[in-house]
């Protein structure tokens, strides 16, 4: 290994750690601090969204394949691809008599209904008005202006990404009992990664919070555990740039330039006694090291394996969502 990593800008991207248990890392309390977090949390609700909403991977949708039903902010829409792969969106219902457009079929780009035939290409018909909608090579966003209430764009703000072709992209989506922002305000908490997730993050620190509206990231050194006492140490950034996204993005160390991307969708309407949030998680791993070719041709192999690391993760990190919605929803808790 030592003539390996005398060759110029060449470092293994294992480091092997000694032993310690979970109890005796420095407790992170103090430091995050409710407030801090709370603040972080409005900077990120006040800026504008456009009304985008992600509902999810671009590959879900299909050329040729059946189409997509969603619902977002209790509206019921579906979403589909012509024949030169176009991306499609409308109301759920047929004009006709409401039937279930996502169960209806795709026939030559067309959406046709399986109750009596009613054809979509896409455009106004009989009160059936489409809706904006954006692929952005990862994922699909709809624009709903009913349900976002803010001042519509024609684009929605996507995180800057690995080069298209440069990395390895897997979507993963759950579905848990809370609001976008309890969602928001767990990965505006980075404090609780090694406490609440030690088989994946170990000797996490957060070197910087956010400073205000002028510098606004979380900085954290972590280190991903990769099995038992080898691990990749990075540095990387938190950051919302709209309210129901976060990203991580890493700045130093192993995978620089990779993201996850954490956006909250909400399904229900806004004030439901009982709401569900969708958590759409994308995850773009790049690398400059000459063997991640092989890592691009593997994606159909890997993505699996992405979506269950991330499995795991939310459905923790869901439960901390759940319970902090719970505890605002009767009192207990601000916000």
């Amino acid at each position: 290994m030592s003539d390996r990593a005398d060759r110029a800008g060449w470092t293994p991207p294992l480091r092997r750690r000694g032993r310690s248990a979970w109890a005796t890392q420095t407790p992170t309390w103090r430091q995050a601090r409710p407030a801090l977090i709370d603040d972080a949390l409005k900077r990120a609700s006040a800026r504008p969204s456009g009304n985008w909403f992600v509902v999810g991977a671009s590959r879900d949708v299909r050329t040729g394949g059946r189409p997509c039903g969603r619902t977002v902010g209790g509206i019921e829409v579906v979403l589909w691809r012509s024949e030169t792969g176009e991306l499609r969106a409308g109301p759920g219902a047929c004009p006709h008599l409401g039937a279930p457009l996502r169960e209806s079929r795709v026939v030559c780009g067309t959406l046709v209904c399986h109750w009596h035939g009613l054809a979509l290409d896409g455009g106004p018909f009989a009160g059936w008005e489409p809706f904006p909608v954006h692929d952005d090579g990862v994922l699909v966003w709809i624009r709903l202006d009913a349900v976002g209430g803010e001042e519509p764009s024609e684009r929605p703000v996507v995180p800057e990404r690995p080069a298209p072709g440069g990395g390895v992209d897997a979507v993963f989506t759950a579905v848990g009992g809370c609001e976008p922002q309890d969602v928001v305000a767990n990965r505006l908490d980075p404090w609780h990664g090694s406490w609440f997730h030690p088989y994946s993050f170990v000797d996490l620190t957060v070197a910087r919070p956010p400073l205000g509206d002028e510098d606004d990231a979380f900085v954290v050194d972590v280190s991903f555990r990769v099995t038992g006492r080898l691990v990749v140490p990075v540095r990387a950034e938190f950051t919302a740039p709209e309210p129901r996204t976060v990203v991580m993005r890493i700045t130093e160390g192993e995978g620089s330039t990779s993201v996850v991307e954490t956006h909250a969708t909400p399904l229900t309407a806004e004030g439901a006694a009982r709401p569900r949030t969708a958590v759409v998680e994308a995850v773009v791993a790049a690398s400059d090291r000459r063997g991640f070719a092989l890592a691009r041709a593997a994606a159909p192999v890997l993505r699996p394996l992405m979506r269950r690391t991330a499995g795991r993760l939310w459905r923790d990190d869901l439960a901390y969502a759940e319970r902090r919605w719970a505890l605002r929803s009767t009192g207990r808790f601000p916000g």
